[in-house]
């Protein structure tokens, strides 16, 4: 549920990265998300083991100006595609650490997460993001498990308000987000951290 991003065809063979080259080119990037894409600061989001699709499209966001981040769109201008191929090739081979849930948020997390909320429409976030929130590549739904809790949950706040738009048609995260109160985005956000 977490994270959804536009949908985006996997690179292609043409558009792969160098992961050796991406490591030269992400040493700006690891000074927020961690040399090898673990970030230690809860707001910055992890990168390690991201799906490579994901990371270039996010990063054509704020280019675009799709996605709001005055750090993240003056680098990415600076980007050519290529360097965006070899810096999510980079981070989608390193390891995600794990990170803990909270106990008491993992029952009303886990349930969520697993079953969604039928009684109000809200879907389960399995269906996009996988039983162990590996996400689905080929659908550009991003990996969520071991996600810093605190990135998480100012990502569904900003999906809810309205204020992060790059989930695309038909806004599923905006929609989803929406219908979720402020305790079971926390409980969502604490499951997939610990998710691993």
């Amino acid at each position: 549920m977490l994270l959804l991003g536009v949908l985006a065809a996997p690179l292609t063979a043409a558009q792969t990265g160098s992961v050796e080259a991406g490591q030269a080119k992400s040493m700006i990037c690891g000074s927020c998300h961690g040399v090898d894409g673990n970030s230690v600061t809860p707001e910055w989001p992890s990168l390690a083991g991201q799906h490579a699709s994901y990371i270039v499209k996010q990063l054509e966001a704020y280019r675009a100006g799709e996605r709001e981040d005055v750090g993240m769109q003056q680098y990415t201008s600076m980007l050519s595609e290529q360097d965006m191929y070899d810096i999510a090739a980079y981070y989608s081979a390193q390891m995600p650490r794990p990170n803990g849930a909270d106990p008491e948020l993992v029952s009303l997390g886990e349930d969520i997460y697993r079953g969604g909320l039928p009684d109000r429409s809200i879907p389960a976030c399995i269906a996009c993001h996988g039983p162990r929130g590996l996400g689905n590549p080929l659908a550009a739904y991003p990996r969520v498990s071991a996600q810093h809790a605190t990135y998480t949950l100012n990502t569904l706040r900003a999906y809810s308000a309205g204020e992060r738009r790059s989930d695309g048609e038909p806004q599923t995260m905006r929609n989803v987000a929406e219908l979720l109160q402020e305790n079971e985005m926390r409980a969502v956000a604490s499951y997939v951290q610990g998710l691993y």
